[in-house]
């Protein structure tokens, strides 16, 4: 390899080394204690996360739909026509002629707000845990046989933040889920304005969504804890797999 690319190469991994032991030694204890922090004030009622903040942002009422844009209303209709069906154009906003059902369901503001934290926090997870497991991951040594239990303490070590960011993506995941869950009990509101079930069952599902946000918190708080506690605990295994165990063999 060449000389100045070799030296590159290492001025890489000496830089992966040092992020991922500051987020290892520095963020993920923060973040454990800022998470802590907001788990316990979510009893407070003027808690974003408090459980009445939801129940009194969620509007079950159907409206009716937006007036139509007034953008193309002096064009002749055979202009109209083209402009509509030109997909490259922008949309306008009105309601669409072949939609069934154009009223209007307000979605809960209160709950996008929480999931954008959300998804913040969990896209904040993994981008951590990959400066912590590009640093374990150059650290291991080569393949050969013996003296392996530092490298299968790394090798865990790597499976455990793996799953811990399987799990961000997972609550990542749920944000979607949460509003084509919504959309449905929506939908059936604007069909069956009558029956206040659809309502009711609106606000529970807000309620519900709520609840989990919270919970999302403690999931979150969990997982840094836990990878915090497991590094912590084996940084000497991690640091150097293969120490100098020679002299207890003799």
């Amino acid at each position: 390899m060449d000389q100045q690319l070799a030296a590159q190469l290492q001025a890489f991994q000496k830089q992966a080394t040092s992020a991922g032991e500051n987020v290892v030694f520095r963020v993920f204890p923060a973040k454990v204690l800022e998470l802590q922090e907001l788990i316990q004030s979510t009893s407070l009622p003027n808690s974003p996360y408090h459980k009445d903040q939801t129940s009194m942002t969620t509007d079950p009422a159907v409206y009716p739909p937006p007036e139509s844009s007034s953008v193309n209303g002096d064009l002749p209709q055979s202009k109209k026509r083209r402009i509509e069906n030109d997909t490259s154009s922008p949309q306008t906003t009105g309601p669409r002629e072949d939609v069934q059902f154009p009223h209007l369901v307000q979605p809960n503001q209160h709950l996008v707000t929480l999931h954008e934290t959300l998804k913040r926090e969990c896209e904040e997870l993994v981008a951590l845990t990959d400066h912590v497991k590009l640093w374990i991951s150059l650290t291991m040594p080569k393949i050969e046989g013996g003296d392996n239990f530092g490298v299968q303490i790394q090798e865990e070590v790597v499976a455990e933040l793996l799953r811990s960011q399987e799990s961000a993506f997972n609550l990542r995941e749920s944000v979607k889920n949460h509003h084509l869950a919504r959309a449905k009990i929506c939908s059936k509101r604007i069909k069956y304005p009558n029956l206040e079930d659809y309502a009711l069952s609106l606000k529970e599902h807000d309620e519900g969504q709520s609840y989990l946000a919270r919970q999302h918190l403690n999931d979150l708080r969990n997982i840094y804890a836990v990878l915090t506690d497991l590094i912590h605990k084996n940084i000497a295994k991690i640091r150097a797999p293969r120490g100098n165990n020679s002299i207890g063999l003799y």
